[in-house]
């Protein structure tokens, strides 16, 4: 009978020793030294703070600005308060954005993301290589007026350096967003010019009608709605403002 309690105690052993060989060491995780240690956590805090900011580097560095402010005033000009819905304006400058940023994406992924994600190239040399992509793509869209208001507020260390060609990116993105809010307007202007035509002429005729009670929008509405499909207003907004990046 004392036999059992000894086969009890070597199966327990027996079980004990796999498990305990299995042990996550989470030391392992972090690399020797408090410095080392540090980095690695400062590296996590940045990525998290990336990711969180991600929706406004997504709007301050492409072309979703333009997208969306052209489409805001196009559906002023026809007088719809809520329709499109404000989900479809923003999918629709979504798509519209990685229609026109691919080619930046491509570069940034295959130069930056990819060899930093296959450990062959450092993540200072990564970020370098993944914002060259977008820095190319606002220099060709910035307004050169606008480049040299934030260069001439700016600090001197934040100026051209050396060659003259490279700028920092605190001011190449303010003056990237100004002048995309200039020329978003500009195109709002164009868009909405046509719909205030129609508007005027609309409110001259129930003027001149005697129906003073009634409101020129709900009489301007399906004409500025029959207009705009009449000459295939989607295909020419989304047409012009694709090519105007091209």
């Amino acid at each position: 009978m004392k036999t059992i309690p000894a086969l009890a105690a070597l199966l327990c052993l027996a079980v004990a020793a796999p498990a305990a060989a299995q042990t996550i060491d989470l030391g392992a995780l972090m690399p020797q030294g408090s410095g080392s240690a540090s980095g690695r956590i400062i590296q996590i805090v940045a990525m998290l703070t990336v990711l969180s900011l991600a929706p406004g580097l997504l709007i301050m560095v492409t072309s979703f600005t333009r997208f969306v402010v052209a489409l805001s005033f196009l559906r002023a000009g026809l007088g719809l308060q809520t329709t499109p819905a404000n989900l479809v304006l923003i999918s629709l400058g979504l798509f519209m954005t990685f229609y026109v940023m691919a080619p930046t994406f491509d570069r940034a992924w295959q130069n930056g993301v990819q060899p930093l994600m296959n450990n062959e190239i450092t993540e200072q040399e990564a970020y370098g290589r993944i914002t060259e992509p977008f820095r190319d793509f606002m220099l060709a869209h910035v307004r050169e007026k606008d480049l040299q208001t934030f260069e001439s507020l700016a600090a001197e260390n934040f100026r051209q350096k050396g060659d003259g060609k490279t700028i920092d990116l605190r001011i190449i993105v303010p003056a990237f967003m100004i002048s995309e809010l200039r020329r978003a307007f500009e195109i709002g202007f164009l868009i909405i010019l046509p719909f205030l035509v129609i508007d005027m002429i609309v409110a001259t005729l129930t003027m001149s009608m005697g129906m003073m009670m009634m409101p020129p929008t709900v009489i301007a509405l399906p004409f500025k709605t029959l207009f705009f499909i009449l000459i295939d207003g989607w295909n020419m907004l989304i047409g012009g403002l694709v090519r105007s990046f091209i």
